[in-house]
């Protein structure tokens, strides 16, 4: 893989096996597996990050939804669930 780095890490022994399972399943290198896995759970922790700063920048400026527009969204969900 160009550009790559080597990473070395301890896992208990069932997390491994899990990992060797899934590799030979997917016909896949357990590196890829592992990178693949580590790809995915940054992309996704990024993800809430950054929501979580835009969400913390509205409420600071005071941008939040009004009475009325909870209403109208709770009256459209639990419509919804009956």
């Amino acid at each position: 893989m160009a550009g790559s780095s080597v990473l070395t890490l301890r896992l208990d022994p069932k997390l491994k096996n899990q990992l060797d399972r899934l590799s030979k399943a997917t016909n896949r290198s357990r590196s890829f597996v592992a990178a693949e896995a580590i790809r995915e759970y940054v992309a996704l922790n990024n993800w809430q990050i950054e929501e979580t700063i835009k969400a913390v920048s509205e409420a600071d400026r005071g941008d939040f939804a009004t009475d009325k527009e909870v209403e109208r969204g709770l009256t459209k969900w639990t419509r919804r669930a009956r």
